[in-house]
């Protein structure tokens, strides 16, 4: 039996910009800025790394660097790190920061690459075992519900579930044997090089994908059925692959 796993953020959805996420909680608050004053608060949010899935901190304030060490082993370690980041950047209401966090566990603040659906459908259509592999601290399963893909997922491993996260090997073995997948006919699909390519130590495929807004990528994971043969087997040599 083949499978393949994915990566969520960064390689089947992309999450908001730092611009649009600010701006939809302020809505949602009743609340304002003047443009100068958005422009800057957003770059600082982005700078600081406050938006899960966004852009990393230029640098974690020793304070929390323990908490962001372990973020994706629970949901309250999650949570604790991003608006822990989030409240170094001044805004109008301290609500605001819990408000942020909330905004982005929402399908709206998701878009899926505008290739993910015929790749997951064409997968399915081939018989591929498909699961989720994700350091992360909330359910993402509504997101994929919401964009319709959930249909072509059979298992969900998310960090915050089993108390580990990529890159340790015992999360892409807990995927593989929910899919009942051999480790050695099952490819890795992400963009984080260190974290994803973790699934190499049990002997699987591994593939990366630039973590690049939608527009710009438009057909990055297409070249992932050309990894898998139609029979199902994983037709390349490489243990990775760029």
């Amino acid at each position: 039996m083949a499978a393949v796993l994915f990566d969520f953020s960064g390689t089947l959805f992309r999450i908001e910009s730092t611009d649009a996420w600010l701006n939809a909680v302020l809505a949602a608050a009743g609340l304002t800025l003047p443009g100068p004053e958005l422009a800057e608060t957003a770059r600082a949010l982005q700078y600081a790394g406050a938006q899960p899935g966004g852009a990393l901190p230029q640098s974690v304030p020793d304070d929390l660097a323990d908490v962001w060490e372990l973020r994706d082993r629970s949901s309250a370690l999650h949570r604790a790190a991003y608006t822990g980041l989030s409240r170094r950047i001044p805004l109008p209401d301290p609500g605001l920061h819990d408000a942020l966090y909330e905004r982005h566990m929402t399908p709206a603040a998701w878009s899926p690459y505008p290739d993910a659906a015929e790749v997951l459908r064409t997968l399915r259509e081939r018989g591929i075992a498909i699961g989720v592999v994700s350091n992360i601290g909330w359910d993402l399963r509504p997101v994929f519900r919401e964009h319709g893909l959930d249909r072509y997922v059979d298992a969900y491993v998310l960090s915050y579930e089993h108390g580990i996260h990529k890159p340790d090997p015992r999360l892409f073995a807990t995927a593989c044997s929910a899919l009942g997948a051999d480790p050695r006919l099952t490819l890795m699909v992400g963009d984080d090089r260190k974290a994803d390519g973790g699934a190499a130590a049990l002997g699987c495929g591994v593939h990366f994908v630039d973590h690049l807004p939608v527009t710009e990528r438009p057909d990055g994971l297409r070249p992932v059925l050309d990894l898998i043969g139609r029979s199902g087997a994983p037709v390349a040599p490489e243990r990775e692959r760029q």
